[in-house]
């Protein structure tokens, strides 16, 4: 298990217009050859975005973009005609497939924080797709076939505990809360790597919601 601290992130956006980055992988000018991808994983950001702030159409392709919404109301639109307006407990996916392009926005009056995944896919090229799930529940992971890969939100309560999936590659990102992942203590914005996880369970200090990526090996 190899635990990356919060504040170990590369730190991104443009304060200025509103917006500021934390990322887990190397990333546009943070370039680091040793932390590319975990797994199928090549981004793990979290994004915040100040009332009337946003990132302008930008374009995708070969990606399986999946965001989570930790607070405040995020609006989406792309190329493929899709607009919606994604809030927390909700899973948004964009399906880059050969090319895409797309608008992310805080045209709330609140602030906005979001997680956003990438995935690699097992297969490039493809038509774009997209989709959004409201209101996931803890019981019913969210599968991304196209990348090999499955995500588990678990939210817990204090002295909750939760097993980790048995999987060749594990990606656990902390949302909220404090988390004891084997002897790791985890705190917001850290995440641990997994590899060939078996028997690994999560305990909760405090009230807790976590991102887990259970992954295939062919996604390697």
């Amino acid at each position: 298990m190899d635990v990356r601290r919060a504040d170990e992130r590369y730190s991104g956006g443009d304060p200025e217009a509103g917006i500021s980055s934390l990322h887990a992988f190397s990333f546009g000018p943070h370039y680091d050859p040793d932390n590319l991808r975990f797994g199928a994983v090549i981004a793990c950001n979290e994004e915040r975005l100040a009332p009337g702030a946003g990132f302008d159409e930008h374009p995708h392709s070969h990606t399986e973009i999946v965001t989570w919404v930790v607070e405040g109301e995020l609006t989406h639109r792309d190329s493929g005609g899709h607009e919606s307006v994604i809030r927390p407990g909700d899973v948004q996916r964009l399906s880059a497939g050969g090319g895409v392009r797309h608008v992310e926005r805080n045209d709330g009056t609140e602030p906005l924080t979001f997680v956003q995944m990438w995935l690699a896919p097992l297969e490039p090229g493809g038509d774009p797709a997209y989709e959004i799930v409201h209101g996931i529940a803890d019981s019913t992971p969210y599968a991304v076939p196209e990348a090999g890969a499955m995500l588990h939100v678990r939210r817990l309560m204090a002295g909750e505990r939760t097993a980790v999936p048995d999987a060749a590659f594990v990606y656990v990102h902390v949302v909220r809360g404090e988390v004891l992942l084997e002897d790791e203590e985890l705190v917001p914005g850290d995440a641990a790597r997994i590899t060939d996880a078996k028997d690994v369970e999560a305990v909760a200090g405090s009230p807790a919601e976590l991102l887990v990526w259970e992954m295939a090996a062919i996604s390697s």
